[in-house]
């Protein structure tokens, strides 16, 4: 690797870093304010706010001709897929541990490699089939099927709430390898923003007086539907920092599958596990159970091993292409 490639690669693992560390921060304030707020005025708030510093990085970067696209489409497509991860992950967030959330979430990373398959036609021998399976057998493992549902702290629906999220962010972070070569990150941060403006603009239109709030009596479904209400002096402060972090992180995750190929930047991403732990015991009180513990074992060593499988098959393609070239 020549030292140019090496000082792009360390500007993306250190910018996916920040996103990762940023993310925990967000993931950690939308649980605070779960409890008194819906989740589409958190959000709203959240992205009108993101859109502006957004857009103040996307003058920094080029001008508002940058936010031409020749595929509106996709990225309108990739918008949709963040905003369902996003939401389906933060209303697990009202009911389930940071822990727990945030690793059962962790499944992403082998969505990638199996939907890799049929969306960018690459090969997947059967070692890393097989290591996927074990991941995915953690994922299980905590959805813990052996139990009672009236044992269950949460119904089983919520449990699979973050693993919806992975399913679109792995679809997410396709679409973003494809849409990264002729966008900027800024751009894309933009986009996505948008969306989630409008996306919460509908919610409240259709929920916003939480007419239908009476009638839930899950804790998610709760949180989604819950009437808007003024928020009070010091959530107010709250709200703009989550909006000042979620332009960070917008940007700090497209920049970092732009500068990088995914099996260099993705096994950075696993640094949220135990950021999770660590804001769930400070913050909460909350460690994870021994079954937690088992499918973040699997989780994290089987995706590891998928990513750094497939950076040293890109270092050997590599350095195929430098003998061939003489």
């Amino acid at each position: 690797m020549s030292e140019t490639r090496q000082n792009v690669a360390g500007l993306a693992i250190a910018v996916v870093l920040v996103g990762v560390f940023c993310i925990s921060i967000n993931d950690l304030l939308i649980k605070q304010l779960s409890g008194g707020y819906p989740l589409h005025q958190i959000v709203f708030a959240r992205s009108s706010i993101g859109i502006l510093f957004s857009l103040l990085i996307v003058q920094y970067e080029g001008g508002w001709s940058i936010l031409r696209t020749p595929n509106p489409w996709l990225h309108t497509v990739r918008g949709v897929l963040i905003v369902i991860a996003n939401m389906t992950f933060f209303l697990a967030l009202a009911v389930l541990p940071l822990a727990d959330a945030t690793a059962l979430f962790f499944a992403a990373p082998l969505f990638i490699t199996l939907l890799s398959i049929p969306v960018l036609g690459e090969k997947v021998g059967p070692l890393r089939l097989g290591v996927v399976a074990v991941g995915f057998a953690g994922v299980i493992i905590m959805q813990r099927p052996w139990a009672d549902a009236g044992t269950m702290d949460v119904s089983r629906w919520v449990l699979l709430l973050p693993v919806v999220a992975a399913l679109t962010y792995a679809l997410n972070q396709l679409l973003t390898r494809k849409l990264g070569v002729s966008s900027k990150a800024s751009a894309m941060a933009v986009y996505i923003q948008a969306t989630f403006i409008l996306v919460s603009v509908a919610f409240y239109l259709l929920a916003g007086d939480g007419r239908y709030a009476q009638e839930a009596e899950n804790p998610s479904l709760v949180f989604l539907l819950r009437a808007w209400v003024w928020p009070a002096d010091a959530d107010l402060w709250v709200l703009v920092g989550l909006g000042f972090n979620s332009a960070i992180i917008g940007y700090c995750l497209s920049q970092a599958y732009r500068l990088a190929d995914a099996a260099t930047v993705a096994p950075f991403e696993y640094v949220g596990l135990p950021l999770a732990v660590f804001w769930g015991f400070v913050v909460f009180g909350d460690l994870p159970v021994i079954e937690v513990w088992i499918g973040i074992a699997l989780i994290l060593a089987s995706g590891l091993f998928v990513f750094l499988r497939e950076r040293q098959k890109a270092r050997v393609v590599a350095r195929t292409k430098i003998k061939a070239r003489y």
